[in-house]
């Protein structure tokens, strides 16, 4: 059995990173640091969930750019986790910081990287919607390859896989983008340099191939079909400079890959589907537990969703004065209580076409809050308490909807812990 692994979780939310690493194993994953911070919230809910549950922690409840170079190298953290914002990574080239670049004020990306130069942790593990690996429009797979030639630069290797919760036996089609990052000089990454360190060139890809597909923390975790989806399979090396990667990237960036070395390769893949996912159904409350409010009885607002969810086509004049039409495909009038969920957002449970609408039973309702919690795997009324200067208040259902729509899975994270604690148990 490996040593305890001491963890830093960055933007931690109501502790979505926690509960799954810690459901994977109590004792190898030990979260003793966290921040979260919400700069254009005077309320800071999240935070004081996440301190009402774990107040064994040292919380940060400040703006993780005001989080001091001294106060991360007091932390002897083994690995950083996080689910960051989606922005413009974008580099220019600056004669200050190790990296010799500046990214764009207010990316918290970099803040995640000047936390591991301070820290040097083993392992990172993040988290991000899936349109990362295709942003921006204009130079598809930029964003995500300045990543990963920033992490190059401090001495990591990664890899990345899309997991859509729903293939793998969850209560929700929820696809995200995630990242395991390793540290170089780890006896698990000197056995990668044993196996793939004659491979100069990674569109010699049989090695990597298997390790994405079947060897690789993702491959084993998630099992996914042994060919490639279309035949998509691409590869590239990294030049030294991260500023070239930002201004020159053309690429194509799949669902699964690994960079080792700064040697990239991807391939687009398709998990088995031989697990069944839970269906709505089997996470709803019985009708007796839900409250009046939950119920849609205003034929107004009944019609609105039919509105909402329905095809339209709309005339639209843009602010140039450019006439175009807007148009949107239909949806079922309500949700299939057979299927899993759809991808919860932040507006779930207000009059959105996004918002999950049942019927059951003739009646018109939308999702409770311990419903939504159970969507994302976490215990029922996570969200209902939280932490106001020692005293306990309960949270607004609102605001309950709104932490479970910025959430994970938190099974997912529990099955990618597994992995990891395999690793380390191997190989440190």
């Amino acid at each position: 059995m490996g040593k305890p692994l001491k963890i830093l979780e960055l933007f931690a939310g109501v502790g979505g990173f926690r509960i799954g690493l810690e459901h994977a194993d109590k004792n190898t994953f030990q979260t003793c640091w966290s921040n979260q911070y919400e700069p254009a919230r005077k309320s800071q809910d999240a935070f004081e969930v996440y301190n009402y549950h774990f107040p064994d922690s040292d919380n940060i409840g400040i703006d993780i750019n005001d989080i001091s170079d001294k106060k991360f190298k007091s932390m002897d953290a083994d690995m950083i986790v996080g689910g960051f914002p989606c922005q413009d990574y974008s580099v220019a080239r600056t004669t200050h910081g190790e990296l010799g670049i500046q990214g764009k004020k207010g990316v918290l990306f970099w803040q995640i990287i000047r936390a591991a130069q301070n820290i040097r942790p083993k392992y990172m593990l993040f988290e991000n919607v899936d349109r990362l690996l295709k942003a921006p429009s204009k130079q598809r797979g930029r964003d995500f390859s300045i990543m990963l030639s920033a992490l190059n630069k401090l001495g990591y290797s990664l890899e990345w896989r899309v997991i859509n919760a729903a293939d793998y036996g969850g209560p929700q089609r929820r696809r995200r983008v995630y990242i395991f990052v390793f540290r170089n000089d780890l006896a698990y990454a000197k056995h990668l340099d044993k196996k793939y360190g004659e491979i100069k060139d990674p569109s010699e890809h049989d090695a990597y191939y298997s390790y994405v597909m079947k060897e690789g923390l993702f491959g084993k975790q998630f099992p996914v079909k042994n060919m490639p989806y279309k035949g998509r399979i691409a590869s590239y090396v990294f030049p030294e400079d991260v500023v070239d990667t930002s201004d020159n990237f053309k690429g194509n960036v799949f669902n699964s890959g690994i960079m080792h070395h700064g040697r990239f390769f991807t391939v687009d893949t398709k998990a088995l589907g031989n697990e069944k996912p839970i269906p709505l159904r089997d996470i709803l409350q019985p009708e007796s537990a839900v409250n009046a409010n939950y119920y849609v009885t205003d034929q107004n607002k009944i019609n609105k969703f039919k509105y909402l969810r329905g095809a339209k086509k709309i005339e639209r004049t843009s602010s140039t004065g450019h006439t175009y039409v807007f148009s949107e495909g239909g949806m079922s009038p309500y949700d299939d209580l057979k299927l899993p969920g759809r991808t919860m957002l932040t507006s779930e449970g207000s009059v959105n076409r996004s918002t999950h609408f049942l019927k059951i039973n003739g009646r018109y309702r939308l999702l409770t809050p311990i419903e939504a919690e159970r969507m994302q795997a976490f215990p029922d009324n996570w969200t209902k308490i939280k932490l106001v200067n020692g005293e306990k208040t309960e949270v607004s259902n609102r605001m309950r909807m709104f932490f479970m729509g910025n959430a994970l899975v938190t099974d997912v994270i529990k099955r990618i812990g597994l992995g990891i604690k395999t690793i380390h148990e191997n190989y440190d």
